[in-house]
C-alpha cells in the first residue's frame, strides 16, 4: 500500500525511533548484502542498463531513466524499459499498453514510461529479460527503472541516483533509516553515482563512505522540456503524489509560480474523486 516515508529518516539529530529499530535494520541490510551475494545474475544476451537508487525512493529515479532512454536512442538503439510493475496487480511478464492498461493493473510508472518506449513489466527481472529478448527486437538496450539491489539480472552498467539535499539521510538501513542496504555495499554495486540537485549533503556524504569501490560521480538538475512560462508569475494549486514532493514543489517556484496550496499524497497513491473535487474547489 502507499504509504508516506518517515520524516525523521531525512533528520541529522538522533532519533529514539532510529535506535529503537536499529536491530531490525541491521537484520533487513545483512539479509540484503547476503541475497545479492549468494546469487548467481543471468546474464541476458541484450545490454542492461539498471538506473536505481541507493534509498527508498525520492530521487528522480524515474526520470532519469527517461533520459538515459533518450540518449540510447540518440546513439541508434531501442530502449526497452523492465519495470517491477509496483502497485499492479498483473503477474508473468506483460508489455504494457496504455491504450489498454490501467495502473491497477501494471502500476502507475510502467504506464508513464510506456509513452515513451516500450515497457515490459515482470517481478522476476531474469523472466522480463528473457520476454524482452524473445520479441526479437534487434538493437534493443534493456533499461531497468530500479533493481541496483535485485541480484537476478546481471547489469552492464549500474546507475544510482542520490538526491542533493536529501542524500542519505541519516545513514540507516530500512526501517530504522531509507537506505536499502548499507552503504559501503552499496557503492559496490553502482558503476555511477548522479547526484540531483546542485546543493546539499549528497556529496559529503558519498564522500565520507569508505570503500574498495570508486564510481564515477555526475551531477544533474532538472531542466524544462516545454514552454513554462506560462508558470512565470502564475497563482497555482499544487499536488504531487511522490516520495519527495517538495522538489516538484520547489521546481514551480524556480520558474516563478506563486503556489499557494501544497497537498502531498502517498508515494504512488491513487485519488479518488473526492480527492478531485478538492483539487478543482481550491483552485
Amino acid at each position: 500500500m502507499p504509504a508516506h516515508e518517515p520524516t525523521w529518516w531525512y533528520d541529522p539529530a538522533p532519533r529514539w525511533q532510529t535506535t529503537a529499530l536499529a536491530p531490525l535494520a541491521f537484520v533487513y541490510g545483512a539479509v540484503a548484502v547476503r541475497r545479492h551475494k549468494s546469487a548467481t545474475p543471468y546474464r541476458s544476451s541484450l545490454p542492461v542498463i539498471c538506473v536505481g537508487n541507493f534509498t527508498a525512493g525520492g530521487t528522480g529515479k524515474t526520470p532519469m531513466s527517461l533520459a538515459v532512454a533518450r540518449i540510447v536512442r540518440e546513439l541508434g538503439a531501442e530502449p526497452w524499459f523492465l519495470s517491477r510493475g509496483y502497485g499492479g496487480r498483473l503477474d508473468g511478464q506483460e508489455r504494457v499498453d496504455p491504450a489498454r492498461h490501467a495502473a491497477a493493473e501494471v502500476g502507475d510508472e510502467p504506464l508513464l514510461l510506456a509513452a515513451h518506449a516500450p515497457t515490459v513489466i515482470s517481478r522476476d527481472r531474469r523472466l522480463g529479460a528473457e520476454f524482452i529478448a524473445r520479441q526479437n527486437p534487434g538493437n534493443a538496450v534493456i533499461i531497468m527503472d530500479d533493481g541496483l539491489q535485485n541480484p537476478a539480472l546481471f547489469k552492464d552498467l549500474s546507475i544510482a541516483v542520490v538526491d542533493a539535499k536529501r542524500g542519505l539521510g541519516n545513514g540507516d538501513v530500512i526501517p530504522a533509516g531509507p537506505l536499502r542496504a548499507p552503504m559501503a555495499f552499496q557503492m559496490s554495486l553502482a558503476d555511477v553515482i548522479v547526484i540531483n540537485g546542485t546543493d546539499g549533503k549528497a556529496a559529503r556524504q558519498l564522500g565520507d563512505i569508505k570503500g574498495p569501490a570508486s564510481p564515477v560521480l555526475l551531477s544533474a538538475h532538472t531542466v524544462p522540456r516545454s514552454d513554462t512560462t506560462w508558470l512565470n508569475g502564475a497563482t497555482i494549486v499544487a499536488y504531487a503524489g511522490i516520495a519527495n514532493p517538495s522538489r516538484f514543489f520547489e521546481m514551480l517556484e524556480s520558474l516563478g509560480a506563486r503556489v499557494v496550496e501544497r497537498l502531498t499524497f502517498a508515494d504512488h497513491q491513487t485519488l479518488s474523486t473526492a480527492h478531485a473535487a478538492r483539487l478543482l474547489d481550491l483552485a
